[in-house]
């Protein structure tokens, strides 16, 4: 699935699809143990985020970074991305990875899931300062 995986992503967040190919071969590899999660329905993917070392932003002690959340818009209000965030924080902490980051322009939806407004950060190539979340 890694192919169509990282032409998903792709689609989405407008990363190359050879960056999203290299942080997963990695993950698989064994090279890291930062991960991507995905949510399918049948054969295909509805939902999906991964964790990587640093989301493209100024603050680069604040890592790993959860990135690339979605879920698409006929799938959403179920829950997906709330479990998806969950178990990314579990399989993390159980890996000895804790805290996770998180940047996002949206208020008031990662709250629920128990992440913390903790600053602002700068987005590589944004011209405004983005929310920085974290969860312990």
């Amino acid at each position: 699935m890694k192919d169509g995986a990282a032409e998903w992503f792709r689609s989405k967040w407008k990363v190359p699809k050879e960056a999203y190919l290299e942080r997963m071969d990695a993950y698989l590899n064994g090279e890291t143990a930062l991960g991507w999660y995905l949510c399918l329905d049948g054969e295909s993917i509805v939902g999906g985020l991964g964790v990587i070392e640093n989301d493209f932003h100024d603050r680069k002690d604040l890592s790993p970074n959860v990135c690339a959340v979605y879920t698409e818009k006929e799938h959403r209000g179920r829950g997906i991305a709330g479990r998806l965030l969950t178990m990314a924080v579990e399989e993390c902490r159980k890996k000895g990875v804790s805290p996770l980051y998180l940047v996002t322009d949206h208020i008031g939806f990662y709250e629920r899931y128990g992440w913390e407004f903790l600053c602002t950060v700068q987005s590589d190539g944004e011209p405004e300062p983005s929310r920085m979340y974290i969860h312990r």
